[in-house]
């Protein structure tokens, strides 16, 4: 990474979704995480700040992430199991909202793995099922976009379709606790937390 990232949040939508713009100060490099509704704010930000979004980065497919995807005409990234999300209400919950979703242009459908690289800030993809078939948390350095996998002593539903408890226990413990306990977790919902105390509260 060639520079501390800058984090803005942006509570957005009826269910007061956590969107994060995120960007490498040095190359100008940013992008989008999880935007429940356009935000004019947001794009004031990113206007005035000259920043290059490449992408729009979904967490999971379901509407409160999801649904301002398409109205700021960047590249959407989501993992290939939550890429259907994207059009089917049955899937994106967007029912339950009473919202229309529009489908966005995806632009990348991720796998665990897999790399983002926005001018030098490296996030990796972690693939953390268990709320949504597809759900994913972004890791770069010491930061943590955790979307609804982890919350601050909480974690996310799974008495929804594609939920399922066992497997987000799993992801959480396999793939975040392993972390170092000063990692510092931007969760989908609510305020901020970090590794180690995730794992003292659980």
């Amino acid at each position: 990474m060639t520079g501390p990232l800058r984090i803005n949040r942006f509570v957005l939508g009826p269910l007061s979704t956590n969107c994060y713009l995120v960007w490498e100060p040095g190359s100008g490099k940013g992008m989008l995480i999880d935007p429940a509704e356009h935000s004019d704010d947001a794009a004031k930000v990113i206007r005035e700040e000259g920043i290059e979004v490449a992408c729009v980065l979904n967490t999971h497919g379901h509407a409160d992430h999801i649904a301002g995807d398409a109205s700021y005409g960047y590249p959407v990234y989501i993992h290939e199991l939550d890429a259907p999300c994207l059009s089917d209400p049955a899937r994106n919950l967007s029912f339950m909202l009473e919202e229309r979703i529009d489908q966005p242009a995806v632009g990348k459908l991720l796998r665990d793995g897999d790399v983002i690289d926005l001018g030098g800030a490296e996030f990796r993809v972690i693939h953390t099922p268990g709320h949504s078939p597809g759900g994913i948390c972004a890791l770069c350095g010491d930061v943590l976009f955790s979307g609804d996998t982890l919350f601050r002593e909480g974690i996310g539903r799974t008495d929804i379709p594609g939920g399922d408890h066992e497997a987000l226990v799993s992801s959480i413990r396999e793939k975040l606790f392993v972390l170092p306990d000063e990692v510092k977790v931007y969760p989908g919902h609510g305020p901020e937390t970090t590794i180690g105390h995730e794992k003292r509260f659980y």
